[in-house]
């Protein structure tokens, strides 16, 4: 038998517990003892554990998730957060200002505008209107 000591209100009670069968507990509280019915739990069983889904991909099976690129020349604008390319309001060759939005961002389910950043003319666009991008994907190129 395991034997406990519990204070209630103030109240010390000395509680051993004896075997337990079909889901009774035989049980003694300072000395006198009981019989506790225990209730049954009723087990869960994994038939098979779920397998990661692939990736994404693209018609031509090329992955959708695009990774941060280096920027050969000029200034990157960069994803501030993971999320999908909704649309590219400016082309290559545009000249824009700092406060432009050059491309909107879908992130937890809301449009990001994300903006030039400074003065520029776009040398690349780097993505397109539905990919996923990560966290520091190089979008637009300025130069």
């Amino acid at each position: 038998m395991k034997e406990y000591k519990y204070k209630i209100n103030g109240n010390t009670y000395k509680v051993a517990v004896g075997d337990i069968d079909n889901g009774i507990a035989q049980v003694e509280v300072n000395g006198t003892p009981y019989k506790v019915e225990l209730e049954q739990k009723e087990s869960v069983k994994v038939v098979s554990a779920p397998r990661p889904s692939a990736a994404p991909r693209t018609e031509t099976g090329a992955k959708v998730v695009s990774k941060p690129a280096p920027a050969a020349g000029g200034a990157a604008v960069k994803a501030p957060l993971p999320g999908v390319v909704v649309s590219i309001p400016v082309k290559v060759g545009d000249t824009v200002k700092a406060s432009d939005t050059v491309v909107v961002l879908e992130a937890m389910k809301m449009e990001n505008a994300i903006h030039a950043g400074r003065d520029g003319k776009v040398a690349a666009i780097n993505v397109n209107a539905g990919d996923s991008v990560l966290e520091g994907a190089a979008l637009i190129t300025l130069e």
